[in-house]
């Protein structure tokens, strides 16, 4: 086992395009956005396994001795398909020790921990001594992927650490990604984890977050799209609290009762996001400037479409209207309701422009992020090299 500190990332998710379309076996365009999660793992020989969640609050350790005497029998392979099951969820939870009614964040964070840990170290001959911290540029919550990013973070840690994968740092490395291979080995372990979290994920998160760029979804088949150029953006957080759930049901009830209407949005969103698709590969041949004018014009459609599907909102509507005064063009991204949206910002928008457009949209109440989107999928970093705020972040300080 490898005994030196590690120090992974990951990033989180955004859908470009295709939101609620995709239910209804539209394509959606999924890009892996440039705020990530970090994990540092260290080695130690105390006897304990330490989990510790600085954004939620949370600080767990279990005895090794204690994980290795109990039966994991139920953790056995039963196949990809059913793996992890119901009843396996419910052991953990009796094994860490919590009450059979949580399932708050917290609770669900710590039990995709030990479901992977004890996965992936039981081939060990002894279950390791680590102590984990895992922190986050992404908000919880907010439909960005942030339990994809800690799993796929979890995954690749302990798969190194355990030298099923090796580690992809060579020397003189600042960063190191691993190899196709290994990849999907991270991908499948971290979908583990993520059905954890979720129950019944469609898989998107954990494959944006490991692999990176920007990748294509329908009806449960994803595919890398090449090379996409990565763009910059503004990410906005209404903070608004919506139901995927309800909103989903709501284009569903709305296709039901207007289906010669609500049946041509849908087509129209999967055009949207084919064509941009289209223009991306485009960018990544060579890049030209009218580019980015037919990116604006998608965004401004595919956002006037998922209003007419009702999943819109004043504080949406609100946040478009802020940008569009600073010449800027958003859309909201994910479930909508509230939540998140986002604002493509050409190569030539100026940093004035760029810092009055987020002073007004903070102004409104929003938090608001510059990052990019097409970002590089789960990495690992020298430790030494990292940024001061996130090694401070990790240190708890």
């Amino acid at each position: 086992m490898l005994s030196e500190v590690l120090l992974v990332s990951a990033p989180g998710k955004v859908i470009l395009h295709g939101e609620h379309a995709v239910v209804h076996g539209k394509v959606a365009l999924a890009v892996a956005l440039n705020l990530r999660t970090f994990l540092r793992l260290q080695s130690h020989n105390n006897g304990k396994v330490g989990l510790s969640l600085p954004n939620i609050g949370v600080k767990r350790d279990w005895d090794v001795s204690r994980l290795q005497l109990l039966d994991k029998s139920f953790l056995a392979e039963q196949g990809d398909a059913t793996v992890p099951t119901p009843e396996q969820v419910e052991r953990l939870r009796e094994m860490a020790g919590f009450p059979a009614d949580c399932a708050v964040n917290e609770c669900l964070a710590v039990l995709a921990f030990l479901y992977l840990y004890l996965c992936i170290c039981q081939k060990q001959r002894a279950l390791p001594s680590l102590d984990i911290v895992v922190w986050s540029e992404l908000p919880t919550g907010a439909g960005l992927g942030s339990s994809a990013a800690y799993s796929v973070c979890l995954a690749a840690a302990l798969l190194t650490v355990c030298e099923e994968i090796p580690n992809p740092l060579r020397d003189g490395d600042h960063v190191g990604r691993w190899t196709k291979e290994d990849l999907e080995l991270i991908n499948k372990w971290a979908f583990r984890g993520e059905k954890v979290i979720h129950g019944n994920p469609s898989g998107v998160d954990n494959a944006v977050s490991t692999w990176g760029g920007a990748l294509r979804y329908q009806q449960g088949q994803i595919a890398s799209l090449k090379r996409p150029p990565a763009l910059k953006i503004l990410l906005t957080n209404t903070k608004v609290p919506r139901s995927t759930k309800a909103l989903v049901a709501s284009v569903r009830s709305r296709l039901m009762k207007f289906p010669d209407i609500v049946g041509p949005l849908l087509t129209s969103i999967d055009a949207i996001a084919r064509e941009c698709e289209r223009v991306l590969e485009e960018m990544a041949a060579e890049l030209a400037p009218e580019h980015y004018l037919v990116l604006e014009e998608l965004i401004d459609m595919n956002q006037h479409h998922l209003n007419a599907l009702g999943v819109g909102h004043a504080a949406l509507d609100q946040l478009c209207q802020v940008t569009r005064t600073h010449g800027l063009h958003s859309k909201l991204t994910g479930a909508g309701g509230g939540g998140c949206g986002i604002t493509l910002l050409k190569p030539d928008v100026q940093q004035p422009a760029v810092e009055a457009t987020k002073q007004a949209l903070i102004g409104c109440g929003f938090d608001c992020w510059e990052t990019s989107i097409g970002a590089p999928g789960v990495s690992m970093h020298l430790v030494t090299l990292l940024d001061a705020p996130i090694r401070q972040a990790l240190d708890g300080l």
